[in-house]
């Protein structure tokens, strides 16, 4: 293995220089999100900027020694690792503190460290360590259940702090097991049950009024839905999959058709029973279901204001008056984007998301280089993850996706989020630094 400059000059100079970007922008938007004008400077441990300005003195520290480690000691040590995360995750429900309402953190005083936010790299590597043993196949039983248990173990106990947002991080997993020869059924039925569960939301409040239906258009609602996805998966079956085997195509349809129905009750008992009364009004929110401007809806209802009012240009850095007299809250963490909507306009948010587009293609070019089907892996994983985190938290501040509690990579407030994605994309850049001599 290459060591010293030899690794460093080899090092994907480019991703740097947009994650730097990336992470300065983001602590100049966390003094902007709370600025006043007798703040101190950015500098100041006893403002959230100036605490974030030293998580990014430390994650550049920790870039620096994960470049100098050797790439195989991640491939050897991805069960180790993955291991004491899930220790750190076991240890948090019963020796950590609750901050709000989830008991994910273990704190020190005012210094705090959230468990879940290294789970992410430690279950890439893990899932990139497995896929990448010789001989194994993705289309067998054992591999998908397999899989299936790595993944889900850290999403569990994440589920119990509970951190419904970080959970559905992992789901991101699909699209990197998707590259490397997962079926695309399981995409295909993650959308049906994207749409099923529409469906089933509907279902629950049937007497909802409807635009240009009328009272008790849900279920005309729902039945329209079920007619036509039903009309085009007879299609398809009729198409591609009768004339060879008429048999297993009604067996096919008839094993969808009752899935569905399980499927619209599991979310059915889900709303009722198991989400929480506040994670329940904000999906009713989302879906137009109920309007509560002062309450679950208040987050939303300002963060778009505050973007919409920044017009092409924005109102210029620190001059927002939403984002400098807080009238979003949480506008340091899960809504920082509104304060770029605010004070740098359209212009410069569609900056930020081109940046962000930028850093994602740019990992994926990275992974189709590897000659490591470890590092290739590892690659997809993490720019997996990091697209997630961009599609979640924009669709939630501007009112496409619930409000569930997730940061935005570089962005959004906290030492843990602003480390675990450092280490994220340290490793697979210290990966790819190693490319040419990696076999693996």
């Amino acid at each position: 293995m290459r060591q010293g400059s030899q690794v460093l000059g080899s090092i994907d100079w480019v991703s740097v220089v947009l994650i730097l970007i990336l992470a300065i922008a983001g602590w100049l938007n966390i003094y902007a999100a709370s600025y006043q004008d007798s703040y101190p400077s950015p500098f100041s441990y006893s403002i959230e900027a100036g605490k974030q300005f030293y998580w990014l003195l430390a994650s550049v520290l920790i870039a620096v020694v994960i470049f100098n480690i050797d790439g195989n000691f991640f491939y050897t040590f991805s069960p180790v690792i993955y291991g004491v995360v899930i220790l750190l995750l076991v240890l948090v429900l019963f020796l950590g503190k609750e901050v709000g309402g989830a008991k994910a953190w273990f704190g020190i005083g005012s210094f705090g460290i959230q468990p879940s936010e290294f789970s992410k790299f430690a279950t890439s590597l893990v899932v990139a360590q497995y896929m990448s043993q010789p001989g194994l196949k993705i289309s067998r039983t054992s591999t998908k259940l397999t899989l299936a248990f790595l993944i889900l173990m850290p999403a569990a106990l994440i589920l119990l702090q509970p951190d419904m947002g970080t959970v559905l991080v992992f789901t991101a997993f699909i699209f990197a097991l998707y590259r490397e020869g997962l079926s695309g059924n399981i995409l295909i039925a993650g959308f049906g049950g994207i749409v099923l569960s529409s469906v089933a939301i509907l279902l629950s409040y049937s007497k909802y009024d409807y635009p240009f239906i009328g009272e008790g258009s849900g279920v005309i609602l729902l039945v329209v839905i079920l007619a036509g996805i039903g009309i085009l998966l007879w299609f398809l079956i009729r198409s591609f999959v009768l004339p060879r085997n008429r048999r297993k195509a009604y067996v096919t349809l008839t094993l969808a058709i009752l899935g569905a129905i399980a499927f619209v009750s599991i979310v059915n008992v889900a709303m009722d029973k198991v989400l929480q009364p506040h994670q329940k009004k904000r999906i009713e929110i989302l879906f137009g279901l109920d309007d509560d401007p002062q309450g679950a809806g208040y987050n939303v209802k300002q963060s778009k204001t505050a973007i919409g009012s920044g017009g092409w240009t924005g109102k210029g850095y620190l001059e927002g008056p939403f984002t400098k007299y807080g009238f979003v809250p949480e506008q340091s963490t899960d809504f920082i984007f509104c304060t770029v909507g605010e004070e740098w306009g359209f212009i410069g948010s569609s900056i930020v998301l081109i940046l962000y587009a930028s850093l994602i293609i740019r990992i994926i070019i990275i992974s189709e280089r590897q000659r490591s089907s470890f590092s290739r892996i590892y690659g997809y994983c993490a720019a997996s993850i990091l697209f997630f985190h961009l599609l979640i938290n924009i669709g939630m501040v501007i009112g496409l996706a619930p409000v569930i509690g997730i940061p935005l990579p570089f962005f959004s407030y906290g030492g843990s989020s602003l480390m675990g994605f450092t280490i994220l994309l340290s490793i697979m850049l210290r990966l790819d630094a190693e490319r040419l001599t990696v076999l693996r």
